[in-house]
């Protein structure tokens, strides 16, 4: 069975309900198209499990700000990834406390499994993408690039 790390944050897009509905359809390809260049999905086959990461500008972040594979050896990025899952974990659970809008869904990492480099390195740099754009703090960690 194949089991699936989701981390999905979507925007709120507004629609005026006087549009045609050949107004709707360019929207709905252009926000399609949007979802294409903003969707991040690593898959680590051996072990059956992947990322999807929908964010705004993650993509573009990844390619051009965060460290280049190999700079963090696994071990580190599994560490890092440990607790900031942990913490990410609890937040979820505190919607009255952490924004539901940030925190939607529960990261499924479990420790001693090996994800491979390739899944590590992508769920490590959303970690550091997320708090530094929305100025949030997951663990004892100041995020740096």
């Amino acid at each position: 069975m194949k089991k699936i790390i989701y981390i999905l944050l979507i925007s709120v897009f507004l629609f005026n309900c006087n549009t045609s509905k050949n107004t709707a359809s360019k929207k709905d390809e252009r926000l399609e198209s949007l979802k294409q260049n903003d969707t991040v999905k690593i898959a680590n086959e051996d072990i059956e499990y992947e990322i999807l990461i929908i964010e705004p500008g993650f993509n573009f972040w990844l390619a051009s700000t965060a460290r280049q594979r190999g700079y963090y050896s696994q071990q580190f990025l599994e560490n890092r990834n440990r607790l900031y899952v942990i913490e990410w974990n609890q937040r979820v659970l505190q919607p009255q406390r952490y924004s539901p809008n940030l925190y939607e869904l529960q990261i499924d990492y479990q420790q001693g499994i090996d994800y491979g480099y390739e899944v590590n390195y992508v769920l490590y740099n959303y970690f550091i993408y997320f708090q530094l754009t929305y100025k949030q703090r997951l663990g004892g960690f100041v995020p740096r690039i």
